[in-house]
């Protein structure tokens, strides 16, 4: 292989010319031909035992020529991008500009390259960090949720339904006397108030006892989701089958006691009110992160190519793709049911990927900038927190992961640490 020409024909975009001599491609076709030749049958010899010169002589002589070419233009391409010192961010497209037995093979390789990155002023950076108070009112709504949880349903037949019961219905809903699809239901368990159904057909429930069939006259409202029933009048027929009420018991010592591990109110309001205080300090401190990196983002100068936006975009289709898996969904199926098209999942995906990009490409360079080395004891530890988060033994992290990109992970993370020890938090 020969590297000829390196041509930086735009911004992050190069041209190399390069050269396969007629020896090396003469070797790749020899080696094109011995595993080919099985599948060929030449009259007079048995499949597989033809001379390369009668199958050449039968086919032409560039009969092999694509399978050499393709066996050896991607160690010749990647020969050349090391030698040309050029850091890559896609594949090249390679286009064969040339071939001949006399002279080779020539090649060019478009390449598209990593930005050059400049990045200033990312240390003491001022940030607002808010904190959300805890108020008693917050407490209170998450400790009565024990209350709720241990609520019991208790039956009415003494009385008829009112707003706030669960009441269970049989239906049929007629418009002009006739049935229309997905208005009936049997065993259907309504809260009289919530305004599940449409308007008047709770309000007319009230009222009835258990075991009474009744008719109630609804109408539709014009924006309702059925074209045939928009704004249409109804009849639907009702069977009460029965009134509940939910108990919800009160919040006290005993409650307490049976469904926590806890032995007063005070005690477990006192830990709900530290839990929340401390979520509340963590979310303060994930948005001034944001902001910082927000920040960091804005203080970069980078023109960045496009490929590299759409392969964070891939990648995290494919990251969706392994969180829908466990549950038997593929990516096809989930846009089925969510409306979508993988059009519009990129076009979702757009902006949080650029800003990803952006901002690692901005770490990436502050990293240099500060000439953050990591130790080998770091990067073994980081070694250890991946095998640790898969569940899996170290070796095999490491024989999947290459050293100099945990490495540079970790000098990314350092930076990260750099620019918040020295930020300025109001």
């Amino acid at each position: 292989m020969s590297l000829k020409a390196v041509n930086n024909v735009e911004t992050n975009k190069y041209e190399l010319e390069i050269e396969i001599s007629a020896e090396d491609f003469e070797a790749a076709v020899q080696a094109a031909y011995q595993k080919a030749k099985k599948n060929i049958s030449i009259p007079g010899f048995r499949k597989g035992k033809a001379p390369r010169k009668l199958i050449e002589k039968e086919y032409g002589e560039n009969v092999f020529y694509e399978d050499a070419v393709n066996d050896i233009a991607g160690e010749a391409i990647d020969s050349a991008v090391a030698e040309a010192k050029l850091e890559l961010v896609a594949r090249p497209d390679a286009e064969v500009t040339a071939v001949s037995k006399e002279n080779g093979v020539t090649l060019k390789a478009t390449c598209i390259t990593k930005p050059e990155v400049t990045v200033s002023d990312y240390k003491g950076i001022e940030v607002e960090k808010i904190v959300n108070a805890v108020s008693d009112e917050d407490v209170d709504n998450r400790a009565n949720s024990i209350c709720e949880k241990n609520a019991r349903m208790i039956t009415v037949d003494d009385r008829a339904a009112q707003n706030g019961d669960f009441v269970n219905i049989d239906f049929e809903g007629f418009k002009d006397g006739v049935a229309f699809d997905g208005g009936k239901a049997e065993g259907f368990v309504l809260e009289l108030g919530s305004g599940q159904f449409i308007p008047g057909f709770e309000d007319q429930i009230v009222g009835h006892n258990a075991g009474e069939e009744f008719d109630i006259d609804v109408t539709f409202p014009d924006e309702y989701q059925v074209e045939e029933l928009k704004g249409a009048p109804a009849v639907f027929k009702i069977k009460l089958n029965e009134i509940q009420y939910k108990e919800v018991p009160a919040l006290d010592d005993d409650l307490v006691k049976d469904s926590t591990e806890f032995d007063t109110v005070d005690e477990y309001k006192a830990d709900i009110r530290k839990s929340m205080e401390e979520a509340a300090e963590k979310a303060a401190e994930n948005e001034v992160e944001g902001k910082l990196f927000d920040a960091v983002v804005e203080k970069m100068q980078a023109e960045v190519p496009q490929v590299m936006y759409d392969n964070r975009i891939n990648e995290m289709l494919q990251e969706l793709s392994q969180r829908l898996a466990p549950q038997g969904i593929t990516l096809q199926q989930y846009f089925q049911y969510t409306g979508q098209s993988l059009d519009d999942a990129k076009k979702m995906y757009e902006e949080q990927a650029k800003k990803q990009v952006d901002l690692r490409l901005a770490l990436e360079k502050i990293a240099e900038i500060e000439n953050i080395e990591p130790t080998a004891d770091e990067i073994d530890a980081e070694y250890k927190r991946i095998a640790e988060a898969y569940n899996i033994e170290i070796d095999q992290v490491k024989a999947v992961l290459p050293e100099d990109g945990v490495k540079l992970d970790v000098a990314v993370s350092k930076a990260v640490d750099l620019i918040k020890d020295s930020a300025v938090i109001k």
